[in-house]
């Protein structure tokens, strides 16, 4: 059975996601970081970076959400990454896009939200490069069910686990409404219900 340490609030909510769409047997270790639980030594002997999530199989330990939403999809020999060469490359695609564009504004303007402080332009700048992001995406998702492939892939967790915090900072998705549509129809799916629980 797959471990998977950390609170489902966390990047470690990709993983568990994986983990249902697939239908395998996981368990959801938790991991307390307000009593700082991912900085303790055991801790700390699987993940020397003292983050979540990290995924125990057996022997193995891996760590990186990313890292370990692709293993789970090859190890269960699942075409959620994509079916073909083309198909897995725009997963790749995709899921690097959402880290390094759409994760970096607004993860700057959530860390406004967990330290309670007050937004300046900082977290202006960082809201004023949203809409070139959720441009693309909304673009992408022109005339479409899901990301690519027409079918739920992958991709749709990486983005959907980064887009979905537009909701946690109260920004307004509705001018871009192929998005909307996409986001409504990936939360209507079990897995996801059950891991959001």
């Amino acid at each position: 059975m797959y471990q998977i340490y950390g609170p489902k609030q966390s990047s470690s909510f990709r993983c568990l996601w994986v983990a249902e769409e697939l239908g395998v047997p996981y368990e959801n270790i938790p991991v307390d970081m307000k009593e700082k639980g991912h900085k303790s030594p055991e801790f700390l002997a699987m993940n020397p970076n003292g983050k979540v999530p990290v995924l125990k199989n057996g022997d193995f330990l891996l760590w990186e959400s990313l890292a370990i939403a692709s293993y789970l999809v090859d190890k269960e020999g699942s075409d959620l990454g994509g079916a073909n060469a083309e198909e897995r490359a725009l997963v790749w695609q995709w899921t690097l896009w959402a880290l390094i564009h759409l994760a970096q504004p607004l993860e700057k303007v959530m860390s406004y939200k967990w330290m309670n402080k007050p937004e300046d332009e900082g977290a202006d700048e960082a809201r004023g490069r949203l809409p070139q992001w959720f441009g693309i995406l909304n673009a992408a998702l022109e005339g479409k069910e899901y990301l690519i492939a027409d079918r739920f892939t992958l991709a749709d967790i990486s983005v959907t686990s980064v887009a979905m915090y537009a909701n946690f900072i109260g920004y307004d998705l509705s001018a871009y409404p192929n998005v909307v549509a996409w986001l409504q129809r990936i939360n209507q799916r079990e897995a996801f219900k059950k891991v959001m629980g």
